[in-house]
Order: structure tokens, then sequence, then C-alpha cells
């Protein structure tokens, strides 16, 4: 395991030695990245004592740029941990300023990052401080929030950097997600599909996507190679994904097909709409004095032919209900033969919302209640799920094992 551990300029970068030191005790190999100002608090000749490697401290060296360091370091890393992070690198990554190499580093990996902030209680919660924060976190970048406390400064509040144990906890769990994907394919759906009734209309639903980027996201950052199906939203696509967009449930389906056999995991978190228009017509449809009735065709129902056709993938599917939550996803998911299910409430008004609340069903008949979290850590619990059902049926499949029934 190898984490880049940058260290910015705040009076708590003493404290990134005893992070290293505990990170190195858990066998991870360190790569300390130190900024101009954190370099005038805590010497890099102390970080590289220690650690036993040089510390990056300029984005040029001479001697040293027969390979672009940032690049190289950017992709040898299982995570990049910034501890402390200062007002100042967080703003710099929300708007993506690369003016030195850590900041150039941070746009150049796509290993999952975490931050821990240290500074004055009114700056961490100044609202530039905590918008640039919720940018960040939208992103799918994990935070150790500052303490409450007696500051450098003299005055108390929070902003005081989280402990020293609990930084290390997170970032080796950081590191560990990170691998526990590596080797799969994960195919996830998302966004809404649109079917076009004449050259100007057309019907849709209120999917945004945040979900299925969300997914596709948070399975990259656990080493998964990531294949996204995506309609029409106006998202981007998360670094390090394979991107295939789409516009009608049709072409959704095509899509999926063509990478469902190679798939280990899917996860099929779009709003594919049921019905389109029996007949298009290639005109624009004038606006007349008399009523306009449409004839609809239901389209093909994509997650119950995968479940039909499954053999090992572990198969993901979304139940949006405005009423009886858990008897209609139970229902779908002994229907289309799924291993787990995702049940929201879309009459609370959740598309395009940051946070959601959920119910996880799984065959096995347990069930988990995610009361308004991000949907990046629903994401990650779905994912947890997937990969403990995955973990099971390998298991199950093993010569010389037991079949559980």
């Amino acid at each position: 395991m190898n984490v880049a551990l940058a260290v910015t300029g705040c009076i708590a970068a003493y404290k990134a030695v005893d992070v290293m030191r505990g990170l190195q005790k858990a066998g991870v190999s360190v790569q300390v990245v130190l900024t101009r100002a954190a370099a005038r608090f805590v010497a890099p000749l102390t970080f590289e004592a220690l650690s036993g490697r040089r510390v990056i401290t300029d984005m040029f060296r001479g001697g040293e740029n027969v390979q672009i360091q940032h690049i190289a370091v950017a992709q040898q890393v299982g995570s990049l941990a910034v501890v402390p992070a200062t007002a100042n690198i967080l703003a710099k990554f929300a708007h993506g300023i690369a003016d030195d190499f850590l900041s150039t580093l941070y746009i150049s990996t796509p290993a999952p990052v975490l931050l821990a902030p240290a500074m004055n209680v009114e700056m961490w919660n100044h609202p530039a401080v905590q918008a640039n924060v919720e940018i960040l976190r939208s992103r799918g970048h994990e935070f150790v929030n500052p303490e409450p406390g007696v500051l450098a400064c003299g005055m108390e509040g929070e902003g005081r950097l989280a402990e020293v144990e609990t930084i290390v906890s997170r970032i080796l769990n950081l590191v560990a997600n990170s691998e526990s994907l590596a080797g799969l394919k994960v195919l996830v759906t998302a966004g809404p599909t649109v079917e076009d009734i004449d050259p100007v209309r057309y019907l849709s639903n209120r999917s945004t996507g945040k979900m299925g980027y969300a997914l596709a996201q948070a399975a990259r950052a656990r080493g998964a190679e990531v294949f996204l199906v995506s309609g029409p939203t106006h998202l981007t696509v998360p670094a390090g994904v394979h991107a295939t967009f789409v516009r009608s449930a049709g072409e959704m389906k095509e899509a999926v097909l063509k990478l469902y056999p190679e798939a280990d995991i899917v996860v099929k978190a779009a709003a594919v709409s049921d019905y389109r228009p029996a007949d298009y017509s290639h005109q624009k449809i004038k606006k007349g004095e008399k009523e306009t009735a449409w004839a609809l065709s239901p389209t093909e129902d994509i997650l119950s032919l995968l479940g039909k056709v499954k053999q090992h993938q572990i198969l993901v599917g979304f139940a949006a209900e405005t009423e009886n939550l858990s008897g209609q996803a139970r229902d779908k998911m002994t229907r289309k033969n799924l291993d787990l299910i995702v049940a929201n409430d879309v009459s609370r008004g959740v598309f395009g919302a940051e946070n959601a609340t959920v119910q996880i069903f799984t065959r096995t008949g347990e069930s988990v209640t995610l009361e308004n979290q991000s949907k990046r850590t629903i994401a990650e619990r779905i994912l947890d799920t997937a990969q403990a059902a995955l973990a099971a049926r390998k298991t199950l499949d093993v010569p010389g094992q037991t079949r559980r029934t």
C-alpha cells in the first residue's frame, strides 16, 4: 500500500509526523509532499529521516525531470491524504488551481482523497471555506473534520486538527477500500432516458443522474474498472470511468447488453422511461384547438431482461416508489431476480437533491435504512452490500464447499 501524505502550512503540521509513523507501523509506504509553507513549520529532513524517502517540496528539481514526477506519483499512490489541510489548499482543490506540486498532483490522480482541515474557528466557519468543503465533498472526497478545543491563536472552537489516531484509521480504511474492487468490472447506469415525440417534444423524467454518477465514482475509487451508461445529464464523468452516452431506453438496452456479460457487479441506477410514443412524428405536431391524444407503447424492461440472463453477476436494482415502499421493493427484487434493491420514496422530492433517504434490501432478508445521507455515502453502502453478496457467492461456488440454501 502506498499513500501520498501531503502537509500544508499550518501550526498543526508537526502532527503529520505522527500520522506518517502511524501509517508506517500499519505497513503503509508513505510518500511525503510538503508545500513551501509547510516546510517552514517542519523541515523536510525530519520526514526524510523517518520515512527513508526523499520528500517532494518543489515542482521542478534538477536531475529529476526525466519522468514527469507529479504524474508518476499520481499513478502510484493508493490514496492522497492532506494533513493538515489549510483553507488555502481547500480553495485550490475546489477550483482546480494547479500552481505547485501538491495542487498539480491533486488534479492528476484518480486515487481517493482524504482531507483533514485545521485552521482558526472563524476561518473554518467562513461561508467561502464551507462552500469549498461542499464542492470537495460532492466529488466524493472524505473529510476528517476539525475538532473543538483551544486553538494555537488562543481562541476556542472547532478548528483543531483531529486526533492522530482518528486520521490514521480513516486513511487506512480509505486505502483498504481503494483496492477492494481491484480486478473487477462494475457496470453502472445513470440518469433519465428520453423518448422523442417529434423534433421538439419528448417524454422523460426528473432523474438527474447524481446517484449513478456517485456510484461510478465510488466504484472507481475502490479500484474497479467502471463502465457508465448514462442518459442525458449535465454531470461530469468521474476520472478513469469509461462512459457511454445514450438517449432512449432502446439505446440504453443495447449499450447495457453489450457490456453485461463481462461485468461482475451491475447497478441499474438509471430511471428508464416505462413508455415511449407509439409513433414518432418527423414533423412538429402543431398546436390545435382540439385536445391531442398520443398513443404510448411500453419500453422493454431492461432490469427484468438482465435478471433472466444473469449468470455470475451481482445485480442491483432501484425502486422509486410513492407508497408501500418495503412491499413494492421486495416484490420487485423477487420478480426481477435481483441480489439487492435500493428503494426510496420519490414523493418526498428526492430528484436533484444532494442527500436522500433510502432502504437497501437483500435476498437474504436483511435491510438497512440510510436516513438523509449524501449520495456518495449511499453509494459506498450499496457497494459494501454488493461486495458482500459477491464474496458470499464466490464462497458458495468453491469446489468442495457446501452450498447454502
